[in-house]
């Protein structure tokens, strides 16, 4: 046999030998998927056995066999069912953000063809498109100090040299609650000062401020809501007067009330509280949600509160009587606690919608003192109260005053430029002209009209109705609280 011929019988056999290796693998390579698509098939099938027989494997599937969801009537998203989300809407509507309605709309199943939705879509554009502009310079700003729940314990004791003070400056339940009814009759709505300017700042800080447009119903009007003093000041104790700010069992604020015997009591005995159970009831009486705001003091501490510094030291050099006999009937004070829980309710104030501002840590007579009492009062207002309550941007000058009179506010007047430097944009005083407002690039300024005993007895007792400073608000003779005395001249 040549060496050609023995080469062609190797190369055979090589062949041979590579052909059975390879038909050998494929029978391998052929059982071993028979065997693993039998063990995927038992699998299934107990896996379908399972779904049939196991209640919960219908509410939460197998995620990679999840089918996908369909759509129909009732079904939910994130946001709730179809019924909780049309109630958000018609929430939205009714506080005059109907844009946001509509986009809350878009949530329910299938949005597109859901006739419900049309329905209220076309609703809610039908009543965007009535809407007119307000009136920036007719938008009205009144104000509350604490609500008298008791008109004889506050105003019976003729000889208290305090009690002709007090009838004067406080309003009670029965007054508020008549003025909030009346005016809400009356087509007004409350909104944020805020919502009156569009604010930018530049890179380096600076604010600018120009006119805002908030769109309302022909038969609305706007107004601004504050309250002063809000701190529970010792010199209220006994007089009938809520004494602090708590949370409900909610987290809403609400108000503790100190009983003849001691005992305690928690309830709407404020503005506060009272405001949010009417907004609660009559949404459409405020713009996108909006609350009043909360003009603080810090010397007596904040929402009833002792969280001035002088409750920590103790210093009787700084302690006035009413704080030292405080002190000494709560033994077991404890000032960061007390830090601690106004902090809770502020926050829980500003989640609510309030907002606060200061009045000045000492009520001080912002056209009278130095710049230098200025500088000490804002510092402390700075240090005890700004922490708790997150800062503010706006001052509400105590005892009605103002930096100037009713000119622009001078960049020259040190007073105004030292209270710039520290933040402040938004300046408030008391003026009994309905309206009175200046948008200007650098700051905003507002008049306020005192709701009070004095404003209220006025009123009442004018002869001509259309004179009454307060006749476009309410009917001051059938607001009046009968059971308080004559209110004296101021």
């Amino acid at each position: 046999m040549s060496q050609k011929e023995q080469r062609r019988k190797k190369r055979k056999r090589r062949l041979m030998i590579k052909t059975v290796i390879l038909l050998v693998l494929l029978v391998i390579l052929g059982g071993s998927i028979w065997v693993l698509a039998g063990q995927m098939k038992q699998q299934q099938e107990e896996k379908t056995q399972q779904a049939q027989t196991t209640p919960e494997a219908t509410q939460e599937p197998d995620e990679e066999a999840a089918p996908e969801p369909t759509k129909e009537a009732g079904d939910t998203k994130e946001s709730g069912t179809k019924e909780e989300i049309l109630a958000a809407a018609d929430l939205l509507a009714a506080q005059y953000d109907y844009d946001a309605a509509m986009e809350k709309l878009t949530e329910v199943p299938d949005s597109e063809n859901d006739p419900d939705v049309a329905q209220k879509t076309e609703e809610y554009q039908e009543a965007k498109d009535s809407c007119v502009p307000v009136n920036l310079n007719e938008v009205t700003h009144i104000f509350y100090h604490s609500l008298v729940v008791d008109p004889d314990k506050c105003f019976g004791n003729p000889d208290d040299p305090l009690t002709a003070g007090f009838n004067q400056w406080m309003t009670t339940v029965s007054e508020f609650e008549k003025i909030t009814q009346e005016m809400y009759d009356r087509g007004y709505v409350m909104v944020r000062l805020r919502d009156l300017v569009n604010q930018t700042t530049d890179e380096d800080g600076t604010v600018h401020f120009t006119e805002n447009q908030i769109m309302l119903p022909p038969d609305k009007k706007a107004y601004v809501l504050s309250l002063d003093d809000l701190s529970y000041y010792h010199s209220y104790d006994g007089r009938g007067i809520a004494s602090k700010i708590v949370l409900d069992e909610n987290g809403k604020p609400t108000c503790e009330y100190i009983n003849d015997d001691g005992s305690v009591s928690t309830g709407a005995y404020d503005v506060v509280p009272l405001m949010d159970q009417f907004l609660e009831e009559h949404p459409d009486a405020s713009y996108r949600g909006a609350k009043g705001i909360i003009a603080l003091t810090g010397y007596n501490g904040i929402l009833g509160y002792r969280t001035d510094g002088v409750y920590e030291s103790r210093d009787p050099e700084h302690l006035d009587q009413d704080q030292a006999k405080w002190l000494e009937e709560h033994p077991d004070f404890d000032y960061d606690k007390e830090c601690e829980e106004a902090k809770k309710v502020a926050d829980a104030m500003k989640e609510d919608g309030w907002e606060f501002a200061s009045h000045t840590w000492g009520h001080r007579h912002i056209a009278q003192i130095s710049l230098e009492d200025l500088k000490t009062d804002t510092e402390k207002w700075e240090t005890y109260v700004a922490p708790l309550v997150g800062g503010t941007d706006t001052i509400i000058f105590a005892h009605g005053e103002d930096l100037g009179d009713w000119h622009d506010y001078d960049p020259a007047n040190e007073k105004f430029a030292y209270l710039k430097s520290q933040g402040y944009n938004f300046y408030c005083n008391v003026d009994s002209t309905q309206y009175f407002l200046q948008i200007r690039d650098n700051y905003v300024r507002q008049g306020r009209r005192n709701l009070d005993g004095y404003r209220l007895y006025q009123d009442k007792i004018m002869e001509d109705p259309t004179q009454r400073k307060t006749a476009d608000l309410f009917d001051a003779a059938e607001v009046y609280d009968t059971t308080r005395p004559n209110v004296p001249e101021l």
